[in-house]
């Protein structure tokens, strides 16, 4: 019976972080990814493994003072800044997570253009179904959902075998760093830092594991889901990257899109890569649009006092349910406006994500040492020379890139 409970203890918190780390795969994420390898090969991997110790440790920090405190992020910012703090902070993650969530509808859009579906019809149906699982059901029924979603990335693991890769180079590419020293090798190494660690993961986190309430003696088992779920969502950028690597860069054939390097794979590797890969761009990418709104709106309600969750139904949390309809109603209209480019609209969000993302890093990293806060379940030096090195690693990618653009 105790070994039953525990498996059941398993099931009700596998979710937050396998759902939080694929969603940061979004579809800049893929994009991204897919632009490194077709580009670059091989030799950018070692920079996603290197990526992927700064999620690990900034992912199981946000898990810690959930489960510590049973707050949200946005709710701590407001109790330890004051209300002027938290109302920048929320004012940071809705600019970061509007352009983040209009992104992605450009990444629905885009997936299923790539089997002839126009926008005008894809993007209004979705947009209903997206706000129909958020507002009928609870967040249990609504978690499953999302966590079927993660299951269309094994549409990456399939196309990367498809594609034969040597795998003994494939590994040393990840341990050994193969750096190019070129302007351009080094503003996608920004644009990948930006897309791995966004600002709507961390609140987003925090926020459904309080929802879950899920206690310290539980803790061991949430601290291993967040780090399986990274460990998952590094795996799937890097098969994408073999994916583009393993065709499109011997192929010699340039992309400046998951859509482009879905429509190249077709002819190099067989009519299923192209499918699987455009399936999981789609799943990527509805996946976050579901999410993004979620977590601005739990972030926001926690920060400013009102009621949030999706148990809720809308007369009871009437702001929580606004502010989801608003992000989602008002990222489909822009990306129905005719003959704008999605791929614009992907990249572009997907720098500004990366822009803001520090100062939600910021917060949280005091908020993770404060004793008042956290007692004894504080940061260690060594998670806090992590923490910290991800943070001053992604200022100063960013200023370097704002630089670049005027050399």
């Amino acid at each position: 019976m105790k070994n039953k409970n525990k498996f059941f203890i398993i099931l009700s918190i596998i979710g937050s972080g396998l759902i939080t780390a694929n969603a940061g795969n979004d579809a800049g994420g893929i994009t991204t990814y897919s632009v490194v390898g077709a580009r670059y090969g091989y030799s950018m991997l070692w920079g996603i493994l290197v990526i992927a110790i700064g999620l690990a440790i900034i992912q199981e920090m946000n898990a810690r003072m959930a489960v510590v405190t049973g707050k949200g992020l946005s709710d701590l910012i407001r109790e330890r800044f004051g209300v002027k703090w938290a109302f920048f902070a929320m004012f940071v993650l809705l600019i970061a997570n509007l352009g983040v969530c209009i992104g992605n509808f450009a990444g629905i859009a885009a997936s299923l253009e790539l089997f002839h579906i126009s926008k005008y019809i894809s993007i209004p149906i979705l947009t209903g179904l997206i706000w129909f699982i958020l507002t009928k059901g609870d967040y249990s029924k609504s978690e499953k959902i999302f966590l079927f979603l993660t299951v269309t990335f094994l549409g990456y693991v399939v196309t990367a075998f498809l594609a034969k890769p040597d795998w003994g180079h494939v590994i040393t590419s990840i341990v050994r760093p193969q750096a190019k020293f070129d302007k351009g090798y080094f503003l996608m190494f920004i644009g990948m830092a930006g897309t791995t660690i966004t600002p709507y993961m961390q609140f987003y986190l925090q926020s459904s594991i309080v929802d879950k309430g899920i206690s310290i003696k539980e803790y061991k088992y949430e601290k291993a889901y967040v780090y399986i779920g990274t460990i998952w969502a590094i795996l799937t950028a890097i098969f994408i990257t073999i994916c583009t690597a393993e065709t499109l860069f011997k192929a010699g054939i340039n992309i400046d899109s998951a859509q482009d390097a879905a429509s190249a794979l077709g002819p190099l590797a067989g009519n299923y890569s192209l499918l699987l890969f455009a399936v999981g761009l789609f799943g990527a990418s509805f996946l976050a649009c579901c999410v993004i709104p979620l977590s601005t709106a739990y972030a926001i309600c926690e920060a400013f006092g009102f009621q949030s969750g999706l148990d809720n139904k809308i007369k009871e949390a009437p702001v929580f349910f606004g502010l989801s309809l608003f992000m989602i109603v008002i990222s489909a209209v822009i990306v129905l406006i005719p003959n704008i480019s999605l791929i614009n609209i992907i990249l572009v969000t997907q720098q500004l994500a990366g822009v803001l993302s520090p100062v939600v890093l910021i917060f949280m990293i005091i908020l993770i040492n404060d004793d008042e806060v956290m007692g004894k379940y504080v940061n260690s030096s060594m998670q806090n020379f992590i923490a910290k090195s991800t943070v001053i690693l992604i200022i100063v990618l960013t200023a370097l890139a704002i630089g670049a653009n005027f050399i």
